[in-house]
């Protein structure tokens, strides 16, 4: 990942981001990135674990931060033809 992206950076750890979605379709909604190129979730494997436990750890505390647990949420990830972009992406999401 960039970091020319010019993005609201909630969390940068080494192997992800988080930022607010630049065009939101949600009260919250915010995606998390690896930083490594993985074009979908099945291309995830062993070498992975530590991007994983970012990912969930990330999710945790943001959900923690914003309130989400209060309101509810959903963490989304897209595959084949509903995937818009070739890059492997979760979507945190709350009304």
């Amino acid at each position: 990942m960039s970091n020319l992206l010019p993005v609201d950076r909630l969390r940068d750890t080494d192997t992800l981001l988080a930022f607010n979605h630049p065009e939101p379709g949600y009260r919250a909604h915010i995606l998390l990135v690896p930083k490594r190129s993985i074009s979908s979730l099945t291309e995830l494997n062993e070498g992975d674990r530590q991007f994983l436990q970012d990912l969930f750890t990330c999710v945790k505390s943001l959900v923690e931060e914003f309130r989400l647990e209060e309101v509810g949420y959903r963490l989304i990830v897209n595959g084949g033809e509903y995937q818009d972009i070739p890059q492997l992406h979760f979507h945190l999401v709350s009304e």
